[in-house]
């Protein structure tokens, strides 16, 4: 097995390439002065398995990632395999207004044209992966990575920012032998919103808030403010990917006390890698 990765996810491609023993071959990525994108894996031939560590977000990566895996085909690869730490466009999984497109669908139908295998890394909605259908497919699960790191720092009580995630939540929570909940709102008048925990106290508790996804992070940072008032003595929030838009991690990290995320998407708060969990998939 060879693990190749171009101008993305060079984290977890050299986290997965220490704990698989696999070779990582960083692929050569260049533009043209037309913006178009120039891939080549400067390689005589691989006659192996590939696996291609690539995000397809943003749509540039989407290119690269197709490119890399045609260039990989194109050496001899006995398979394809997709690994792809933050997948683009995955949340448009149904046509909210007549005329739009289907995205996920359409990105999963191009991907199994390139591919023998894919992965995902908590998809938003992982069933969207029954459009995957040539080919096997996994949506891995960051949870462990998560709960890993945080073992030994005192966490009390692990939260989700709604009912939908609370399965991640406790699956952390359980890890740490803490307790866990999920966060509800409740409308106090037509301006005021309560967010705090649905039934477990906050109050004197080191506090984790855990998500798939933080994007704005006005969801977190609404939570952190009532948790605090309400007598936690810390809130961390921690996510899978960290898109961080708009400078929400400067925001969060004004309010929270620690604001980490798994490295599916690099930043200064990637502290966490999924390459363990990965490599059990593959």
């Amino acid at each position: 097995m060879k693990i190749v990765c171009g101008s993305t996810s060079r984290g977890i491609a050299q986290d997965l390439s220490k704990v698989t023993g696999a070779e990582f071959i960083q692929a050569s990525i260049k533009h043209f002065p037309d913006g178009e994108a120039y891939v080549r894996i400067e390689m005589d031939s691989l006659d192996d398995d590939v696996v291609i560590v690539q995000n397809s977000h943003p749509d540039s990566n989407l290119v690269e990632m197709l490119l890399l895996s045609n260039a990989a085909r194109g050496l001899g690869a006995s398979r394809i395999i997709m690994v792809i730490p933050y997948f683009g466009y995955a949340r448009q999984d149904r046509r909210f207004n007549p005329g739009e497109a289907l995205s996920a669908q359409v990105m999963l139908r191009h991907m199994e044209i390139e591919s023998d295998k894919l992965l995902t890394v908590d998809l938003h909605k992982p069933d969207i992966l029954k459009w995957f259908t040539k080919a096997p497919s996994k949506d891995v699960s960051a949870a462990p990575s998560i709960g890993r790191y945080f073992q030994g720092r005192g966490i009390e009580l692990v939260l989700a920012p709604d009912i939908g995630a609370a399965g991640r939540a406790a699956e952390v929570a359980k890890m740490l032998g803490a307790e866990t909940d999920h966060l509800i709102k409740t409308r106090l008048s037509g301006t005021e919103v309560n967010i705090a925990p649905s039934q477990v106290e906050a109050k004197d508790k080191r506090v984790l808030i855990v998500d798939d996804i933080i994007s704005t992070g006005g969801t977190i940072i609404a939570a952190t403010h009532e948790l605090k008032r309400l007598g936690a003595k810390s809130v961390t929030a921690a996510c899978t990917h960290g898109l961080f838009t708009c400078g929400a991690l400067e925001r969060l990290k004004a309010v929270c006390d620690i604001v980490v995320c798994t490295n599916t998407l690099e930043s200064e708060a990637s502290k966490i890698s999924v390459a363990q969990e990965i490599a059990q998939a593959l």
